[in-house]
């Protein structure tokens, strides 16, 4: 049993960064079995659970799309916000009704963010026996040998590492889409924003090389993928623990020249992106100008409790350039509302940026405590009531820009990678547009996977109406 460990996992070193292949072999011993995998949090999540699922099938598992036909369910957590733990615990109980009353061989496991945190563990140890395994963000590739482990041996397994495991190449992948590929290109983070949990449960920042993913995208443009989204959790800071002159500017110059159609990238931070960037991605048609800025608040004072290294100033400075060079550029952004301290002049900062900027979107977040970090620890806790009452005020200041942004859309033609038909409605396909707005449509099936272009005909505050 390996737990996990707050305070090595806030540990920094200079110690070298293995790059590895993946190499386990396994009997199929999944053969005749099926696996659920639920996924919560971001895009590096969603990627994480295709190499779950791609380890898996390397073992025989098929995937099936209910818990009630499953012999192993697999949770890939998020830590970020107390919501996220809310939702997993919940249906931690789910699936305990299922294994105590149908299927008393149901293998249960989690995966993820949450799996780093030792308050998590200790409530898993303690309330839910019943989970079968835990595996950590940084071991993620020896999941099988835990899973086998676990059958075995018929005990539970709480495999988590608290330090950084090495870069691990060439983990099976089962991509979600045949079109659009989610493409790694750096681990972990060493910003340690206050109120972030990220850099404990993804540890210290390390970079792939760039090779490697040079090679993954020419791959995948081979199989006839149109669009990668380059994934980091600070993918601005690409190559600052690996290279003395070779940077995100430098790796999205190299990627467009592979020719893949469309090119984007998340999460940037404000402090890392750089002016060379900008220029880069106003100068190349495959990067898309759809570009993730999170803001998090317009107070000065904030953003240094919260360790943003940038001020109001600054990130304005950042907008108005990426604006003035990228033609048809959408920003979006997060907001944190309600960090301790936080007064209504602070708030009123916030509101003033948003006002400025127009933001296409803005996902918008109550402050939540985690356990571990400095905001936990911090004086002058915001109320709920308070909290609550600001994030009403926000989402009403932006609805009310929402009709605005997407008039601009009305009446043009769009490039629109289609993607499937409409969630909400069979009858209709989707798509997204260079800058990332939802557009649904009538049209043949046909037409999934091409970039076609769309005239938009109507704007509908969270997606856009066109037609072939």
């Amino acid at each position: 049993m390996k737990m996990p460990n707050m305070i090595d996992a806030k540990k920094r070193n200079n110690d070298k960064i293995n790059y590895v292949n993946y190499n386990v072999s396994l009997d199929k011993f999944g053969e005749g079995k099926k696996f659920f995998v639920r996924t919560y949090g971001c895009q590096m999540n969603e990627h994480d659970s295709e190499k779950i699922k791609g380890m898996l099938k390397s073992v025989g598992y098929t995937e099936c799309d209910s818990v009630d036909n499953a012999d192993i369910v697999i949770l890939n957590t998020c830590a970020i916000r107390e919501n996220a733990h809310d939702k997993v615990f919940g249906f931690l109980g789910v699936l305990k009704h299922i294994k105590d009353t149908k299927n008393p061989g149901l293998l249960i496991g989690i995966c993820g963010c949450m799996s780093q945190e030792k308050v998590v563990v200790d409530e898993i140890l303690s309330k839910y026996k019943y989970v079968d395994f835990v595996c950590g963000t940084h071991n993620l590739d020896n999941l099988l040998n835990i899973i086998k482990d676990k059958i075995d041996n018929n005990t539970q397994q709480i495999e988590v590492l608290s330090y950084e495991g090495d870069v691990v190449e060439g983990v099976p992948v089962v991509r979600d889409s045949i079109y659009s590929a989610w493409v790694d290109i750096q681990y972990g983070c060493d910003k340690f924003c206050t109120y972030c949990i990220v850099p404990y449960t993804r540890g210290k920042q390390r970079s792939r090389t760039k090779e490697s993913i040079i090679e993954e995208v020419k791959k995948l443009k081979k199989d006839g993928y149109k669009e990668v989204t380059l994934l980091g959790q600070n993918v601005n800071a690409y190559g600052k623990d690996l290279y003395n002159d070779y940077n995100l500017a430098n790796l999205l110059s190299d990627v467009s020249d592979t020719g893949i159609e469309r090119i984007r990238f998340v999460t940037s931070h404000p402090w890392d992106f750089t002016e060379k960037m900008v220029d880069i991605i106003a100068s190349r048609d495959n990067i898309m100008p759809y570009i993730h800025l999170p803001l998090q608040s317009g107070s000065n004072k904030i953003l240094k409790l919260m360790n943003r290294r940038y001020t109001k100033e600054e990130y304005l400075k950042l907008y108005n350039s990426i604006r003035s060079k990228v033609k048809n550029s959408s920003v979006t952004t997060d907001i944190i509302v309600g960090f301790p301290g936080e007064t209504e002049e602070d708030f009123e900062d916030t509101i003033d940026v948003v006002k400025q900027v127009n933001f296409e979107q803005i996902f918008m977040f109550i402050y939540s405590r985690r356990v571990g970090t400095r905001a936990d620890k911090m004086e002058n806790q915001i109320p709920e009531e308070i909290k609550h009452k600001r994030f009403d005020r926000l989402k009403q200041v932006f609805e009310e820009s929402v009709e605005e942004n997407n008039k601009k859309y009305v009446g043009t033609t769009q490039k629109i990678l289609v993607e499937g038909h409409s969630k909400n409605n069979q009858d209709m396909l989707t798509g997204r547009t260079d800058t990332n707005k939802v557009v649904i449509f009538e049209g043949p099936e046909e037409l999934i996977g091409k970039i076609i272009n769309i005239k938009i005909v109507s704007e509908h505050k969270w997606y856009l109406k066109g037609e072939v």
